[in-house]
This record gives structure tokens, sequence and C-alpha cells, in this order.
């Protein structure tokens, strides 16, 4: 019996050790394609001259190279920066967001659907005391009505 629980908490310990040391795919970073049509902006998506108004070829291609070097060591440099704190921010966010979620919206959830079930039950109960006879008895007066359709040439 010991020895079973010690398996199972060793078992235990290892799921938990994986979950927080999975390997990283330094390849692909954005395997659910998140950012497929958002981000992903080039020269061509935001610069282009129409026939008929062209800059110097030499002018197009310095633009180009500046557009997407820049871009490029900007990226870097801010993801350097302000990386690890916006990591840490959107880390603390959403583990907020899962304590308010674990802790308060599902038991709110399931206090009130709780107290709906209760009171579901009185007003199915004044439902069928009050409204249930006298829908019969218009049923009944109704019920004597009878409609004749004549087509009038």
């Amino acid at each position: 019996m010991m020895a079973e629980e010690h398996t199972d908490l060793d078992l235990e310990a290892q799921i938990v050790k994986d979950i927080h040391c999975k390997e990283i795919d330094l390849v692909n970073r954005d395997p659910k394609n998140i950012n497929e049509d958002i981000v992903k902006v080039d020269f061509e998506d935001v610069i282009a001259e129409p026939v008929g108004t062209y800059s110097f070829d030499g002018v197009w291609k310095v633009s180009y190279t500046t557009f997407t070097v820049s871009k490029y060591w900007c990226y870097r440099l801010l993801s350097t920066l302000l990386g690890v704190p916006f990591a840490l921010l959107w880390g603390f966010l959403f583990a907020c967001i899962s304590f308010c979620h674990i802790w308060a919206v599902v038991p709110c959830i399931k206090s009130y659907l709780i107290e709906i079930q209760c009171i579901s039950h009185i007003y199915s109960l004044c439902i069928r005391t009050f409204c249930n006879p006298l829908f019969a008895a218009l049923g009944q007066v109704c019920s004597s009505i009878k409609v004749l359709l004549r087509k009038e040439v």
C-alpha cells in the first residue's frame, strides 16, 4: 500500500514537471497559427507604387532593405528589452483570470443553477395551479365554436 502511494506521488510529480519543462520548438514558434494573417506584414503589404508612378530602382531597393532590416532589428530589440517583462505580466494576468474562473465564476454559476432550479419548481407549481385550469376552462368555452368558410362568387 505504501509503495503504491509512493509510486502515485512520483507519477504526479513527473506529470507536473513535464508540464513546466516541456520542449520548445525553436523553428516553428507559432504552431497553432494564432498570428497567421495578423502580424505578417511585409514591405509589399505596406508600400506599393502604382503603374506610372515609380521611383528610381535604387530608391526602391534601398527602401525595401531599410524597411525589412529596421523591422527585423526593432522587433529583436523590443523583444529583448520587453519580452520577459511582458511574459511575466501576461503570465500573471492569465493566472489571475484562471484563479477567478476557478474560485469565483464557476462556484457562482453552480450556485445560480441550484437557486434557479428551486425557483423553477415554484414557478412550475404556480403555472400548474393557476394557468392550467384557466386555459382548460377557456379551451372548453371555445371548443363549441365552429367556423364555416364560404366562398361567395
